[in-house]
């Protein structure tokens, strides 16, 4: 904001600024040095129009014999400047006195900001220490001015420049402007690493933090100079050579270097690797009586012969903590000792079980939280005042609280408490925005271009309650979904969660016929252990078939007089053929055949059948059981996943069905920034009581099962009509695939793009259905019913955008079966912004 007015600006600023306090302590005590042995009672204060008088003397102390010396006056000299309420203070002798002459700083009326673009004025303000209604301090506005360029240096604006102006206002009162000059955001030139050998930069580039200024920085920030995290990519560094087995991994230096030249920052991280080792040997050792080591050994994460991996022993020892506590050691401690065998490369691990100190937590102690609720914090914590300390629980709690990504930092400090066998625990926050507005488009093959609107909170209210709300809108897709899940249902760590949704399937070139599915469901999940994790579900909801109207049967419409029949109200079916007596099938063919009833693209039978059904309820309850052991969720390089869902349906509605499946993929470095992945897949449905499944209850299959196949492309279909008509499903399938995914080495890291080849292998069959329709005479033809397999191989390229994954897949069928359909093409992806 500009004043249209300024006085005395420029040289006069900058010499009131610059005053130099030592120059007035040397002068004003070279004034006062003949005033020795004068007494409190005898001082006069002058100039003084805010500060008492009083409060002015009671800065003078005398020494000994009760007299004021040079040195108690030079002590209250000082003083009086430091309280920073004074421009000059003067100290003389007149007349068997103490004369101490001051001028009052100024009153500050207001702080202004002027330039800051980048930063609101109410950041700013709240960063500096010079307030409205404050006295002005010169050296405090020099403080003011440091600690403003640091918060923009912060942000990777490493030309900013900050000059403070006072413009005095009438009765001793200034305003106090900040000028900022912005300047453009530094950025990070070059990373390089110096010293490794057995992992390459590439992969390094993938777990820090900063990232290096390219065409695309604009999208985010990791580019921009940050020493704090520069400093945290060090201990990134550091973990995943440990998580590796390089148990003698140094990040010796993290060197930053501003190049002029190219107006940005060059980083070097020196590192040393040592070699990578193997465990030799593990075991657990107790020295408290009564606990036996042998009943955690199943908490050991790692075995004999696997690579060392310090995050692992990392759990072993928490997990090991929290059950010694369970039992009711509460001050148990588990201390890992290794000794390194350097000709062998191994490390032979032993976990100490120890009695450890016996300290309780006195508080608690939460700050910085200005949004999130207390509650939400402390329910991170295995433990509470009043119990044992234990550091194991303390660093779960630190992990937890980090990973709700509700906060900038996260840091975890212990302070002594009001006595020996006390510790008060401080938790140091620092909120960022939990919430999210995004609009969302993308493209595929399948369901071709599709729009999202949605607004989600992770933290909502600072409660910790999870809620989002979307419409999306596509060619072939359409629909709505709101979703609510509170983290910590009843006081317990468990999620629970209400799904509310609306979803229209409308007809394409891989189905004739429409969808309509509105429903809810409530969930309930836990961990059962840090890797292993389950939801159970219900699910309620209505589906209903749409046909057009040109690809139904209409022999309705048709009389029934003109087909040679005329149904009375006992008919006597024909045992010879089924059909009723007196039925004219050739005549019924002769007059259906030029209504359009069975021309190529209409609809199947079994569609047709849930049609006149009408809309069909669904009662669903099932779970879910996910082991998770990758490295990274987004773009794991090591570890398993796997799932096993189940869902029974029969708890009312109108339909019952058993439904089963599991789906594990395996991710594992090759070489040097190779991964490999392979996945297996199968399911099961069955019908209960003895009635027959839906069509639309069977399994659908195509890409999502062997690449370069069409959606539903795959499996029994309809060939009633000589050609294939829709796909019915299977009950029953199974899929493999083997993948490799490489960098393009000749790009920057910062392209995200990575390049894949593959091979798919997979069935589908056992269409269950019906297959004859007595109330109209009708029934179908089912091709590929049996387990045939279906193959293909194929090329992808992975690009990690801006935008948000892409994926582009060029699949070569290798065996299919007659009626499949095949799409050797097929691309995906979207984006939020």
């Amino acid at each position: 904001m500009r004043l249209g007015l300024r006085t005395l600006r420029g040289g006069l600023a900058a010499v009131l600024i610059t005053v130099a306090l030592p120059a007035a302590l040397v002068g004003a005590t070279t004034v006062a040095s003949p005033a020795i042995a004068q007494s409190a009672s005898s001082i006069v204060v002058e100039g003084n129009r805010r500060v008492e008088a009083d409060t002015i003397r009671s800065y003078f102390r005398p020494g000994s014999g009760g007299r004021i010396d040079s040195g108690s006056i030079n002590d209250a000299l000082r003083a009086l400047y430091e309280t920073g309420l004074f421009q000059d203070v003067r100290i003389n002798q007149a007349g068997g006195r103490l004369v101490v002459t001051v001028i009052e700083n100024p009153v500050i009326s207001r702080v202004i900001f002027e330039g800051n673009r980048k930063m609101k004025d109410e950041q700013l303000a709240s960063e500096v220490q010079s307030k409205p209604r404050g006295s002005l301090s010169r050296p405090l506005v020099q403080s003011d001015t440091q600690r403003i360029t640091e918060i923009y240096r912060r942000q990777g604006r490493y030309d900013v420049s900050v000059v403070p102006q006072i413009i005095e206002q009438p009765n001793n009162r200034v305003d106090l402007i900040f000028e900022v000059n912005e300047g453009g955001k530094t950025g990070v030139k070059s990373i390089e690493f110096v010293g490794n050998k057995a992992v390459s930069d590439y992969r390094l580039r993938d777990v820090i933090k900063t990232r290096e200024t390219n065409l695309l920085s604009f999208l985010g920030s990791g580019d921009v100079y940050d020493p704090d995290r520069v400093e945290a990519d060090r201990d990134l560094i550091r973990r995943y050579y440990l998580k590796n087995g390089y148990a003698d991994i140094q990040v010796v230096a993290a060197l930053t270097e501003y190049d002029p030249q190219r107006r940005g920052f060059l980083v070097t991280f020196q590192i040393e690797e040592g070699r990578q080792y193997r465990v030799g040997s593990i075991d657990i050792q107790s020295n408290i009586r009564g606990l036996d080591p042998n009943a955690f050994r199943s908490f050991l994460r790692l075995g004999v012969g696997s690579v060392y991996n310090g995050e692992a022993i990392e759990k072993s020892v928490e997990e090991i903590t929290v059950e010694a506590a369970r039992r009711g050691y509460a001050f148990a401690t588990v201390r890992p000792r290794g000794e390194r065998n350097f000709e062998n490369g191994t490390v032979s691990i032993v976990l100490v079980l120890e009695e450890g100190p016996r300290v309780y937590v006195e508080r608690i102690n939460v700050r910085g939280n200005t949004r999130t609720k207390d509650y939400v914090i402390r329910r991170e914590f295995d433990i509470a005042e009043g119990d044992a300390y234990n550091r194991a629980l303390i660093d779960r709690a630190e992990r937890r609280l980090k990973n709700l990504d509700y906060f900038k930092t996260v840091k975890i400090l212990t302070e002594p408490g009001s006595s020996a066998d006390r510790v008060v625990i401080v938790v140091d926050l620092e909120e960022k925005s939990t919430g999210d507005f995004s609009v969302s488009g993308g493209y595929s093959t399948s369901d071709g271009f599709l729009a999202e609107v949605s607004v989600s909170e992770r933290n909502l209210l600072g409660t910790g309650l999870y809620a989002k709300a979307g419409v999306q809108y596509g060619e072939r897709t359409r629909g709505y979904n709101v979703s609510v899940v509170e983290p910590f249902l009843f006081g317990y760590r468990i999620a629970g969660g209400i799904d509310i949704f609306q979803r229209q399937q409308l007809p394409s070139s891989y189905v004739s016929y429409e969808t309509t599915t509105i429903g809810g469901s409530a969930r309930l999940g836990f961990a059962l252990r840090e890797d292993l994790s389950m939801q159970v579900r219900y699910s309620l909801y209505r589906q209903e078939v749409g046909i057009d109207p040109t690809l139904q049967n209409c022999n309705n419409n048709v009389n029934n007089a003109s087909l040679g029949f005329n149904p009375t109200p006992s008919y006597v079916l024909n045992p010879t053929n089924g059909l009723p007596v007196g039925f004219d099938s050739a005549a019924y063919l002769a007059a259906t055949s030029g209504l359009g009833c069975y021309a190529d693209g209409e609809a199947s039978l079994p569609i047709k059948i849930e049609l006149a059904n009408g809309a069909v309820w669904t009662s669903s309850v099932g779970y879910t059981l996910a082991y998770n052991t990758l490295d990274n969720n987004k773009d794991p390089t090591s570890g398993l996943l796997a799932e096993f869902r189940q869902d029974i349906a029969g708890l009312g509605g109108d339909v019952k069905y058993l439904r089963s499946a599991v789906d594990a993929r395996f991710y594992f470095p090759v070489i040097s920034d190779v991964v490999g992945v392979l996945r297996g897949q199968g399911g099961h449905i069955m019908g209960l009581g003895g009635g027959d499944l839906r069509m639309l209850d069977h399994f659908q299959m195509g890409p999502n099962l062997v690449r370069g196949f069409a959606p539903v492309g795959i499996g029994p279909r309809d060939i009633t009509l000589g050609t294939a008509q829709d796909a019915l499903g299977g009950t029953m399938y199974w899929g493999a695939s083997v993948e490799l995914q490489m960098p393009f080495w000749f790009l920057p890291k910062e392209a995200g793009l990575k390049g894949a080849i593959y091979a798919d292998a997979g069935s589908l069959w056992d269409y269950k259905g019906p297959e004859t329709f007595p109330s109209t005479l009708e029934s179908i033809t089912v091709a590929q019913n049996g387990m045939q397999v279906r193959a293909s191989v194929g090329a992808g390229i992975i690009w990690q955008s801006p935008f948000g994954p892409l994926r582009f897949d060029y699949a070569i069928p290798v065996a299919k079966g007659p009626n499949d359909r095949t799409q050797e093409f097929r691309f995906g992806g979207g984006t939020s912004f």
